[in-house]
């Protein structure tokens, strides 16, 4: 099945929809949401992306990351995402959105309008394992050390994230 993604201006004016995969190519600025949860001690949720994923397999990042459907909102897709991914659900807050641009390698481009949720969940999760490889929570300052010391291991998208985040929190 071929996904689209919807097309904008930075001020989030629909310009229309394309291909996903030919949206990364040509580095067109498209909608796009980021969830971060968070469980009681405070510890991130990542998730590893699947080895059969186009671009960033392998790669840690945060709960979930991905793209709005035509009509719906960004919230909509984010409790969407978390069910067809992680299998759970959870309460979401929106905190704030930019844009980035990223080069993923392989000729792909993420340029993302990101809005970013926060949630809590503890446990229990159905990984689906097309998308998601492994889960783990880690604290913040874990985080920033293996980040530091393994850039490789984690998507470009979550590097630029992670900070931006920093800078509301």
């Amino acid at each position: 099945m071929e996904e689209f993604v919807v097309l904008v201006n930075p001020e989030d004016e629909v310009l229309g929809l394309m291909e996903k995969q030919q949206a990364h190519i040509n580095g067109l600025l498209h909608r796009a949401f980021s969830v971060f949860l968070f469980n009681s001690k405070g510890e991130m949720l990542l998730q590893k992306r699947a080895s059969g994923k186009y671009h960033s397999p392998n790669q840690w990042t945060n709960a979930v990351c991905s793209h709005p459907r035509e009509g719906e909102t960004y919230q909509e897709g984010a409790v969407r995402r978390l069910k067809e991914e992680l299998g759970i659900e959870a309460e979401l807050s929106e905190k704030f959105n930019f844009i980035y641009k990223a080069d993923v390698g392989g000729g792909l481009w993420e340029h993302e309008l990101d809005h970013v949720f926060v949630g809590s969940h503890e446990a229990d999760f159905n990984l689906n394992k097309e998308e998601v490889e492994e889960v783990r929570f880690i604290s913040m300052e874990e985080l920033d050390k293996e980040i530091s010391e393994h850039p490789e291991n984690f998507t470009e998208w979550f590097k630029i994230i992670l900070e931006e985040y920093k800078h509301h929190f």
